[in-house]
């Protein structure tokens, strides 16, 4: 099995490194093999909403996006991290986020999701909720920890002293790495859902 980490800071070492190094322990401890992407440090332009992706699966901007593309459909879980900026996360990784969910046709139900969120003192919450989003509107079960998936710091040497939160990562691993080998044994033996043909209602027409 395998799981994708994008770490959505612009420092390479800060915080959200060391929130997912704790989960990426517990991840290879499962015999889980991990690939962490630098996505905050990068040039990544939001959507512009041209249509190109429906006729040729794939997006216009032949950058990160269409990189990580299939190591997503490869992955059974992908793990989203960001800083939290102004009560939301890092505006690199949502524009990343935006295109990738919605240039890649594949189908993502039962794919494990977990949004990891780092700050200084506040605004985690929020951050949180927004990227938990992209999880819940594909079909994407969403892996807990014993609390909020918050690691606070306003630098990687501050972070490492934050022993709950260290302790939340590793449980979060622990938990998604669970859920992830239930889903296997569960598609194994019962398949996917069966899906209805998708009903679109406009509100205006």
């Amino acid at each position: 099995m395998k799981v994708l980490l994008l770490n959505g800071s612009p420092h390479a070492k800060g915080s959200n490194y060391i929130a997912l190094q704790e989960m990426v322990k517990v991840f290879h401890q499962n015999e889980i093999e991990t690939e962490v992407i630098q996505v905050g440090n990068q040039a990544v332009r939001g959507c512009m909403a041209c249509g190109y992706c429906f006729e040729h699966g794939k997006c216009v901007i032949d950058d990160l996006v269409n990189e990580i593309a299939p190591k997503f459909e490869a992955a059974d879980g992908l793990v989203v991290s960001s800083p939290v900026y102004y009560a939301s996360a890092n505006a690199t990784l949502i524009a990343l986020l935006d295109r990738l969910f919605y240039s890649t046709s594949f189908d993502k139900t039962m794919k494990t999701g977990a949004g990891v969120v780092t700050a200084r003192r506040g605004g985690l919450s929020s951050t949180f909720d927004e990227l938990n989003k992209y999880f819940t509107i594909c079909g994407m079960p969403v892996a807990s920890s014993q609390y909020w998936n918050s690691l606070h710091g306003n630098n990687a040497g501050e972070a490492v002293q934050d022993e709950e939160g260290r302790q939340i990562m590793r449980t979060l691993a622990a938990n998604m790495s669970f859920l992830m080998k239930s889903i296997a044994l569960g598609k194994e033996k019962y398949g996917l859902p069966e899906k209805e043909e998708r009903i679109g209602t406009n509100f205006i027409r």
